[in-house]
């Protein structure tokens, strides 16, 4: 859906939704616009609100089959748009440049800070319709909800401070299922924490695969549903695993990752699924020091160059100092880095074809290699030729004397050289 115009929308959903949007604009005045889950909405759509954002305040909408040009200078108007980083199926999700510079962004995270404990007790306020022992407290006082709350956690409430009357069995069931969305809800807020933590990162600073596993009020919703007084430890865990083996199955890639992140999230990883996750981890990392999936060979080669010289600027000689480590380690590490290059070229197997003429730059680029190499590489090369000069001649001279010893050993046992005081 990218338009405006409800004779345009894909269904009927749409076509409702797209009304009532159209009737705000009609409307005009002491009118709050509430979009939601933009995040699977078409930038296009996002794009018709910049007018609207900036200093013209105009949109355009249609109104009754007719186009409309709304003017909301001066009236009492808003939009808010929420929608989360990445979409169901697990993709980025970016807000259109010109419609964020003209608005004020919120994460939910940042305006939640210092009120943790209030966030974190939504979760159960708003589950509470979605379990059938808990739905009759909906339309009840408040206060008997907080009441019973503190009760699940050990506080001691005496029944007849409740505004209505529960009996012994009632307030039993309600407490061991408020007990049991405790443990849920302690899940779901580690997932959206992380879920918060993972959006916010760059992807080129990443050291791990994105997390997009969501700790939402969904979530919170599906799993309570479920729930019941007499289920033990391990059945309600297992609700929580079943869940959420579900919605990573949901997501188009990285579905294993995102289940081991979620264990080790809830500290109940075991020794192969953390061996697994590590070496997840190191792929993550090497491949995205090799430029991804996507990179061209020529790209890898690049890289692994960079990294050759970086590591060889760390071990090479500055303002002109010797070499002062063994040359064993030195030639070891050298060994190891060309060894790993090597490798990469050969997997890579590049075919160089010249259909047109080079990258602009290129040579550039070429050129601080080659100097990169000249003035890193080989005055380390030649400190370790010194070392090892060095240590040949020592070694050879050790050895002329080692046999003048033997050679004066020989002579006094066979009585040539008298011995001295005779």
């Amino acid at each position: 859906m990218a338009s405006l115009d409800p004779e345009q929308a894909p269904n009927a959903t749409a076509v409702s939704e797209l009304e009532k949007l159209n009737l705000a604009l009609e409307m005009g005045s002491n009118v709050m616009l509430y979009l939601d889950d933009i995040q699977h909405t078409h930038p296009e759509f996002l794009q018709k609100f910049i007018s609207l954002c900036d200093g013209t305040r105009r949109i355009e909408g249609v109104w009754k089959g007719e186009t409309k040009t709304y003017d909301m200078r001066g009236k009492r108007f808003c939009v808010i748009m929420a929608g989360n980083p990445y979409t169901e199926s697990g993709e980025a999700f970016k807000v259109p440049d010109m419609l964020a510079n003209r608005a004020d962004i919120y994460n939910l995270g940042d305006i939640l800070s210092g009120m943790d404990d209030q966030f974190a007790l939504s979760y159960v306020e708003n589950a509470m319709t979605s379990n059938p022992v808990l739905a009759p407290l909906a339309t009840r006082d408040m206060e008997d909800i907080y009441k019973l709350i503190d009760m699940a956690r050990g506080s001691n409430v005496a029944t007849t401070d409740l505004s209505h009357d529960y009996s012994g069995a009632e307030t039993t069931e309600i407490t061991d299922v408020l007990g049991k969305l405790f443990v849920i809800q302690d899940v779901v807020l580690k997932i959206n924490q992380q879920y918060i933590a993972s959006a916010a990162q760059d992807d080129k600073y990443r050291t791990e695969p994105a997390f997009k596993l969501q700790g939402s009020y969904r979530n919170m919703n599906k799993m309570t549903e479920k729930v019941s007084a007499v289920m033990n430890d391990q059945e309600l865990m297992q609700v929580i695993d079943d869940h959420y083996l579900g919605e990573a199955q949901l997501l188009t890639t990285g579905a294993e990752a995102n289940l081991l992140k979620l264990a080790e999230l809830r500290g109940n990883m075991n020794e192969d699924q953390l061996h697994r996750w590590e070496a997840i981890k190191k792929d993550f990392l090497r491949n995205k020091t090799m430029g991804g999936d996507d990179a061209e060979v020529g790209g890898k080669v690049v890289a692994q160059l960079a990294d050759l010289v970086s590591g060889v600027n760390a071990l090479s000689p500055k303002n002109g100092a010797e070499v002062k480590s063994a040359p064993a380690a030195s030639e070891s590490s050298i060994a190891e880095i060309l060894d790993q290059l090597s490798a990469a070229i050969k997997d890579a197997a590049p075919v160089v074809n010249v259909v047109n003429q080079p990258v602009p730059g290129i040579d550039k680029v070429l050129t601080v290699l080659a100097d990169s190499l000249e003035h890193s590489i080989m005055p380390l090369v030649r400190n370790m030729d010194k070392k090892l000069d060095i240590d040949l001649r020592t070694h050879d001279k050790m050895t002329d004397v080692l046999h003048q010893l033997r050679s004066l050993k020989e002579e006094l046992g066979n009585g040539s050289l008298d011995p001295p005081g005779e």
